[in-house]
């Protein structure tokens, strides 16, 4: 990610009530996260190590996450949310849910939206089954990689 790119990305993040960001790319993958009133940017590099600096901003390298033991296991195919963002189970607040608990759901099909920097991104299941269970509620914040939905 060029630098233009990345102090863009602080700024908007400084300017806004967003306290973090997380953006993957081809070339690696950044994260902004607003400690206090000044933004901090982790490059978190894929396949070639990313050098950036910015006037508001301190560059680190990423730790790598620690294993969460108290997490439950879940048996299954889990569906996972490929950014940070708002889960939402429905298009609209009247409308009807993608899916419930007990669907049979096809690969490809719609199951839920991430709202991203008020962009509404509809995330696709990614294999065919039945939803055993629903792991994210109406309108919570949801991480990058975190399971939304389990598929039997």
């Amino acid at each position: 990610m060029d630098l233009r790119k990345l102090k863009t990305l602080i700024d908007l993040v400084s300017e806004s009530n967003v306290s973090e960001l997380e953006i993957t790319e081809a070339d690696g993958k950044v994260r902004i996260v607003k400690a206090g009133a000044t933004p901090v940017a982790m490059a978190m590099p894929m396949m070639q190590p990313q050098v950036a600096a910015a006037p508001a901003a301190t560059v680190v390298a990423a730790p790598a996450a620690p294993a969460e033991a108290a997490a439950p296991v879940e048996t299954g195919h889990i569906v996972k949310s490929p950014m940070v963002g708002t889960f939402y189970r429905a298009s609209s607040p009247g409308a009807k849910s993608f899916v419930e608990v007990g669907d049979q759901v096809k690969e490809g099909q719609p199951i839920c939206i991430v709202e991203a920097m008020k962009i509404m991104n509809e995330i696709e299941t990614d294999k065919s089954g039945t939803i055993t269970k629903i792991l994210v509620d109406n309108g919570q914040p949801v991480e990058y990689g975190q399971p939304l939905f389990v598929i039997e």
